[in-house]
């Protein structure tokens, strides 16, 4: 029988930390439609653009751990929301300034706010759901998607009508809502073990967390140094800015259909095969973006995002069989500290070959690091079917 109390304080649990998902994945990735435009109001170069971003992404991935830390000593409830109200301070603060370095700061506490929301707001949906949380934490990683689709598609259309720093004091306002609502809302998340779910804990790979992680921070890479691009891919094509949104929320909508369909691919056709059909159709995906003239570039972004999401997924789904039960939270934070690091770094490092051969060829070589993945997943396959290693 259903216990209705722990069903309703679940569902809340999952709702208010679905929409701190949301909101603190849209604020990541409105950085991307706001990059052309600070490019020209600060006369930056592609290297140096890429770092505003990598500065958001450093600062959110070096300090999920301590994060998590902290959310062990204060809660996660106070700890998020004083994390989400620290994003939105971080926008307010970006639309004021009115220098360079200004903006960095911001954009560097803006991501220190965001580091709280992936350690926290899993953890505390795992812990109210226990063994069942397997479903409900994919419905939390989805509603991440819906925020990366909205929030950079009204930034875009909002641009048109008001000025650029109109639009971040909006998005600041947003989240301070958002803040509210969390502190108010969220059932407290005390610290505590999240219980396993049996098929992770008799699944297991010796020696696989090193692949894995190394699979998931290429995967990463690739999208980031993509997604940095693709702005100007789409400008140079003849896209306006609102096109350039548009662009943006169908490469976001197709990675939200991704995470769903590659998460079942994985399940039947396994991880190596799965890792081999979304890299290899990342890599064809980009690359006929690149050759389409707009409108047909704009019908391929749909599967674009598809593919370039879809391998994340299935790496996600993948961190508890490869590490000891009692290991889960050490090693998706990690697994996470990794990943986001790679998309901190990688924009900076494609940008200046950006700079050095053009964005076309820099988008090119994106393609090509995706195909680095798939021996790295042949490795992998066999550890999947050994015992539970411990991490070192």
């Amino acid at each position: 029988m259903t216990n209705a109390p722990g069903y309703a304080k679940g569902r809340r649990t999952l709702i208010v930390a679905g929409m701190a998902h949301a909101l603190h994945d849209g604020y990541t990735d409105t950085i991307f439609v706001l990059l052309p435009v600070w490019q020209v109001e600060f006369g930056l170069g592609y290297g140096v653009i890429a770092m505003l971003r990598g500065l958001y992404a450093g600062a959110m991935a070096g300090l999920q751990v301590p994060a998590g830390a902290l959310a062990n000593r204060l809660g996660g409830r106070a700890v998020l929301a004083l994390g989400t109200a620290l994003a939105a301070l971080g926008y307010l603060l970006a639309g004021f300034t009115g220098s360079f370095p200004g903006l960095c700061l911001a954009l560097a506490a803006g991501g220190a706010g965001s580091s709280t929301q992936h350690p926290v707001g899993s953890a505390a949906v795992a812990r109210a759901y226990g063994a069942k949380a397997r479903g409900p934490l994919g419905i939390f990683n989805f509603s991440g998607d819906l925020g990366k689709a909205a929030l950079p598609a009204a930034a875009s259309l909002l641009l048109m009508r008001l000025p650029w720093r109109g639009v971040l004091g909006l998005m600041a306002g947003l989240g301070l809502v958002c803040a509210i609502a969390i502190a108010l809302f969220m059932p407290a998340t005390p610290p505590g073990q999240a219980q396993v779910p049996e098929a992770a804990r008799q699944g297991g790979g010796r020696g696989g967390f090193p692949l894995l992680f190394t699979i998931g921070v290429i995967d990463t890479a690739v999208r980031m140094g993509l997604l940095t691009f693709l702005p100007f891919l789409l400008k140079a094509k003849g896209a306006a800015l609102p096109t350039v949104g548009l662009g943006l929320a169908l490469v976001f909508l197709g990675g939200a259909g991704g995470k769903f369909t590659c998460g079942w691919l994985g399940g039947r056709l396994g991880v190596l095969w799965t890792v081999v059909l979304t890299e290899g159709g990342t890599a064809a995906a980009i690359l006929l973006a690149l050759a389409l003239p707009l409108t047909a570039a704009l019908a391929v972004l749909p599967l674009l995002g598809i593919m370039l999401n879809g391998t994340s997924s299935v790496l996600y789904g993948t961190v508890p069989e490869l590490t000891a039960a009692d290991q889960g939270e050490r090693s998706f934070a990690l697994f996470y500290t990794g990943t986001i690091g790679a998309g901190a770094i990688s924009p900076v490092l494609y940008g200046l070959l950006g700079d050095a051969v053009g964005v076309t060829w820099a988008t090119a070589a994106t393609a090509i690091t995706a195909l680095a993945t798939l021996p790295l997943a042949m490795l992998l396959a066999p550890h999947l079917a050994k015992g539970p290693a411990r991490l070192p």
